[in-house]
């Protein structure tokens, strides 16, 4: 069994996430969003799907993107 990064559940179906050179393991999707995913930089939401980023900054969605740094982005489906 292994203990979860986050959260310190030992878990028998954890998993190892490497990132940036680093190894984590989470007993759940849930934990190891919470500590890998960017947040937004005008909502503070958790990026979780496509997102986008400018200069550096991590918007949710383009609406975000253009609320927080007045890039022209659209959203595409």
């Amino acid at each position: 069994m292994a203990t979860c990064t986050v959260c310190g559940n030992d878990y028998d179906k954890a998993f190892e996430v490497r990132a940036g050179g680093d190894a984590h393991v989470f007993d759940s999707f849930e934990c190891a969003i919470h500590l890998l995913a960017p947040n937004c930089a005008h909502c503070g939401v958790k990026v979780v799907g496509h997102g986008t980023e400018v200069e550096g900054r991590f918007y949710c969605c383009a609406h975000c993107a253009r609320q927080g740094g007045g890039a022209e982005l659209t959203d595409s489906v």
